[in-house]
């Protein structure tokens, strides 16, 4: 996702940053593990939901021109093309 102001590779920074900082101890439960969280990286909400599309919308109804974040919760990956995701929650 592509945000006017910010690099795909500083969206890319805040969103781990942000995720493993403030986000990561309060949503990774059991119930959350493998669904998907989207991050504004701006501001630091985000949305929790079974589809990357899903949470994006739900974000951007809030700040349409927000810059976006996406993660698999407990996972290294939103997504494997031929591979495997691999779970990093304990």
């Amino acid at each position: 996702m592509s945000h006017p102001t910010l690099s795909s590779q500083e969206v890319a920074r805040r969103g781990k940053e942000l995720y493993q900082r403030s986000i990561r101890a309060k949503v990774e439960t059991e119930e959350n593990i493998g669904k998907i969280i989207s991050i504004n990286v701006e501001t630091g909400d985000y949305e929790i939901g079974d589809d990357l599309v899903e949470t994006s919308l739900r974000l951007r109804s809030k700040q349409t021109d927000a810059a976006l974040w996406g993660e698999r919760i407990g996972f290294d990956a939103v997504y494997a093309v031929g591979g495997t995701l691999l779970r990093t929650a304990q």
